[in-house]
C-alpha cells in the first residue's frame, strides 16, 4: 500500500470515531467542535444561535484539523483540509443535515432544528486534502480561550451534611 491510501486510511478512520475534532482556520485559534464524517469529509454545522461557533472557517479556504483518540484522548493524526460550504437546501447540504441531526444532542427545538439550519446557521465539510502534518514532539498546550460560559457556583449549604453523613456510614 502506498503512503497516501495509508494516510487517507488514518485520516477517515480516526476522525469517524472521534467525538471532537480540533479545526483551526488561517490566523484564528484551534477549537475543539462536534462532527459527523459523511461521504468522505466531516461534516460541521455552527455560527448560529445556541450552536458552536466556526470563526475564520470560509467556503474555498482551508483548515487544519486535528484528531485525537477516543480513548485515550492523545493526538493521531493532523491533516489539511478544504472547506466547502454547501448553499441551504441543496443535496448535498441535505444530506450532510441528514446525518448531523442523528448526532445532535439536547437540540432546543427538536425536529425544527433543520429549518433552523437553513436560516440561522452554516453547515460546512472539511474535505481532506490528502496532506497530512507530522506529529509534534511537545505538548502544545495552550491557555483556554476565554469564554462567558461558567461551571463554578456555590455549593448548595447542605452538601457538606450530606457527604459527612456518608462517610460515617461506611
Amino acid at each position: 500500500m502506498t503512503r497516501e491510501l495509508l494516510d487517507r486510511a488514518l485520516v477517515e478512520e480516526a476522525t469517524k470515531k472521534s467525538g471532537l475534532i480540533w479545526v483551526q482556520g488561517p490566523g484564528g485559534p484551534a477549537r475543539a467542535l462536534w462532527h459527523v464524517w459523511h461521504e468522505g469529509a466531516a461534516c460541521l454545522v455552527g455560527d448560529g444561535p445556541g450552536e458552536q461557533p466556526l470563526p475564520g472557517l470560509t467556503d474555498g479556504g482551508t483548515a487544519e484539523v486535528t484528531v485525537r483518540s477516543k480513548d485515550k484522548g492523545g493526538r493521531l493524526v493532523s491533516w489539511t483540509a478544504r472547506v466547502v460550504e454547501p448553499a441551504p437546501g441543496s443535496e448535498a447540504w441535505q444530506a450532510a443535515v441528514a446525518e448531523l441531526k442523528g448526532k445532535r444532542l439536547n437540540a432546543p427545538d427538536g425536529e425544527a432544528m433543520t429549518d433552523r439550519w437553513s436560516r440561522e446557521c452554516r453547515v460546512l465539510r472539511l474535505e481532506p486534502t490528502g496532506v497530512t502534518a507530522a506529529l509534534p514532539d511537545g505538548d502544545l498546550a495552550r491557555p483556554p480561550l476565554p469564554t462567558p460560559a461558567t461551571t463554578r457556583e456555590p455549593i448548595p449549604a447542605g452538601l457538606p451534611r450530606l457527604l459527612l453523613k456518608r462517610r460515617k456510614r461506611g
